[in-house]
């Protein structure tokens, strides 16, 4: 089993930042991506950003050079830096791995955007 502890969240202006950390314990060994999913309310969750062992980085449309994803491996750590926030960027951020085709996520941390 794999336990994720997701931090970072909070209430920020549009056009302010926040970085999101999550971080994994337990059977950490093979843990290839991870990544960061978002649901509003009423909306399904969808892809935010992942990252590869090797760095290899997927990155939603609709965030792309606003949010910046990177990885310690050593740590087994995933962090989301989230830039220029936007009111739509509102939502529960997921962390999630992938371990030898098993699949964990987080609790969620609320990021709200609002004047």
């Amino acid at each position: 089993q794999v336990q994720l502890v997701e931090s970072g969240g909070g209430l920020v202006q549009p056009g302010g930042s926040l970085r999101l950390s999550c971080s994994a314990s337990g059977s950490v060994f093979n843990i290839y991506t991870m990544g960061w999913y978002r649901q509003a309310p009423g909306k399904q969750r969808e892809l935010v950003a992942t990252i590869t062992r090797g760095g290899s980085t997927n990155t939603a449309d609709s965030v792309k050079g606003r949010f910046t994803i990177s990885r310690n491996n050593a740590k087994n750590t995933v962090f989301l830096q989230m830039n220029s926030l936007k009111p739509e960027d509102t939502a529960v951020y997921y962390c999630n791995v992938d371990r030898s085709g098993s699949v964990y996520w987080g609790q969620g941390t609320q990021v709200t955007v609002s004047p």
